[in-house]
């Protein structure tokens, strides 16, 4: 099943050295984890509903094994002060769901699960 980290990044308007060295060798540390940008910052936007006004960095992996693999890797590691040295955000790793997945089948479980708690 596929993974995500999905990063609300919250730039500087000036980024410093710091920051463009970690862009720069960020993908080196996903390759070994077959890790892919699939949104880096999100420049342009539509918001639809609500304010975002952060970057959003969402990066896709094989597994959430893999995603925490990386995360937690050595190189990753010692990368990572670049970034947070100079920016704040919330980080989050997480499953995705089957390429199968139906949302109908999940509100029937809920509904079931809902009925159960109000009746007990």
């Amino acid at each position: 099943m596929p993974a995500y980290a999905i990063g609300n990044l919250r730039p500087l308007t000036h980024l410093p050295e710091d920051v463009l060295i970690y862009i720069e060798r960020i993908q080196a540390t996903l390759d070994p984890f077959g890790g892919r940008f699939l949104v880096h910052g999100a420049p342009e936007r539509d918001v639809r509903e609500g304010t975002w006004p952060d970057a959003l960095v969402l990066i896709a992996f094989p597994s959430l094994a893999d995603a925490r693999a990386w995360y937690d890797s050595c190189a990753y590691q010692e990368l990572l002060p670049l970034r947070t040295r100079h920016i704040d955000g919330d980080i989050l790793l997480i499953d995705g769901v089957a390429p199968d997945y139906d949302p109908a089948v999940t509100a029937t479980a809920l509904r079931a699960a809902q009925a159960a708690s109000s009746s007990a």
